[in-house]
């Protein structure tokens, strides 16, 4: 198919709202089910594949919320002071192994199993201590400062649901009910390549006429941040046969295939007209700037993204719409990105219909408001523009203008890395 028989495709069919193409990818976009089991230390930042119960309590004992001493409710007064009789200490790892009987107190650090026959714990600054007396000064109240046996978890309850995704403070949590590994579901596999004669691998000298590879490289950095099994397929040549056995290979193995470059209606481009040889497209325009030529679909069991080949439309369209879908391919909800209203400081032009983000310059001025600024020239091949900005300016499909000073929405790159 050359460039005069793609009337149908491309710039020439309705682009798809963004909205609409993260719906369908999402849709599209089903959860590995294949698990492993890993030590908790290599489990972080995976998905849970099954509940996890606790075989204890947590806290396995009554113990000591402070430093102080372990006493008898019953023995305190209605009204302070009141003198007990100090017979022993209690330390973490150290318990008073004696009982409290009336009359009688125990001195207990942070953590320490309060000893049999006390029930409450008064804090040291509350009392005064000469030898062996203890007079206590400010009465608690009855089990104060004490953390009670299974006040965290106990024993038999689901402590972590399947689905969750592990975070450090979830790794701290098994290891207090004691397990060492879990099952987890695998990691989703994505395959991605670059398409171009004009691609040089970093590292070799340029020929007349060409470029480094860059795209492969901000993909790759995009995928390990995102926790992915990442397979490296190269660059490949703007070859029908070529592009078809790699898209062929990469729909062995992967469960999503990213690739960039080729997928518009120059002469060139062919990805579209392979793809659509191989499996089933689902759309190739999205009403977005930078971004705009994006093609969506399967191959066989795998989901395919062609993205744009300009560096800044790589990102665009990887964190709008690729992330998503490894979201869901990893068994999560996708997320919405996170949007901060803050003052524009620069009037802004936009063509109706198509959802623009530029790159902008998030910070506080001197009443803690937010405000954005532009980092200059947006062109969608101008990839230092990406360096020195640290969020999107959205510029939603029903505006044209947006003066200075006005509201806008703000994508900080942190929620989207």
């Amino acid at each position: 198919m050359r460039a005069d028989q793609k009337a149908g495709c491309g710039h020439d069919e309705p682009a798809l709202p963004l909205s609409k193409a993260r719906d369908r990818v999402c849709e599209a976009a089903v959860s590995v089910s294949e698990t492993e089991s890993l030590p908790i230390r290599q489990a972080l930042g995976r998905v849970l594949a099954e509940d996890v119960r606790s075989a204890i309590d947590v806290p396995g004992h009554a113990n000591s919320a402070m430093d102080g001493y372990a006493l008898r409710a019953g023995d305190l007064p209605n009204e302070a002071p009141r003198a007990l009789t100090l017979i022993g200490a209690a330390f973490a790892g150290r318990p008073f192994l004696g009982r409290v009987n009336q009359g009688q107190c125990v001195r207990i650090m942070t953590g320490a199993p309060v000893p049999d026959g006390a029930d409450t714990v008064v804090m040291q600054e509350r009392v005064s201590v000469d030898a062996e007396r203890v007079q206590v000064n400010a009465l608690p109240a009855a089990g104060a400062n004490v953390r009670q046996a299974g006040e965290d978890i106990k024993a038999g309850q689901v402590a972590l649901e399947d689905g969750v995704q592990l975070r450090p403070a979830h790794i701290g949590l098994l290891a207090s009910i004691g397990v060492a590994e879990v099952t987890v579901l695998r990691r989703p596999r994505v395959a991605f390549f670059s398409t171009g004669d004009e691609l040089c691998e970093v590292g070799r000298p340029t020929r007349p006429g060409q470029i480094y590879d860059s795209n492969r490289y901000t993909l790759f950095g995009m995928l390990q941040r995102l926790d992915v099994e990442a397979i490296d397929l190269g660059v490949i040549r703007d070859r029908p046969e070529e592009l078809e056995a790699g898209l062929a290979r990469a729909a062995e193995g992967a469960d999503l295939i990213i690739t960039s470059g080729g997928v518009s209606v120059g002469e060139a481009d062919y990805l579209l007209e392979v793809a659509e040889r191989l499996g089933k497209v689902d759309f190739w325009s999205v009403a977005i700037k930078p971004g705009r030529p994006t093609v969506f679909g399967k191959l066989g069991d795998a989901l395919y993204l062609g993205l744009p080949g300009n560096p800044v439309s790589v990102m665009v369209t990887f964190y709008q719409l690729a992330k998503p879908a490894i979201e869901k391919l990893s068994g999560l909800q996708p997320r919405e990105p996170l949007l901060i209203r803050a003052l524009c400081m620069a009037t802004i032009k936009n063509k109706a219909g198509r959802r623009e983000f530029l790159r902008g310059v998030l910070s506080r001025d001197e009443t803690g408001r937010y405000i954005v600024s532009k980092t200059g020239h947006q062109g969608s091949g101008i990839l230092s523009s990406m360096t020195q900005a640290n969020c999107f300016i959205v510029v939603p499909e029903d505006s044209e203008l947006i003066e200075a000073g006005s509201q806008v929405d703000v994508q900080p790159f942190e929620a989207l890395v």
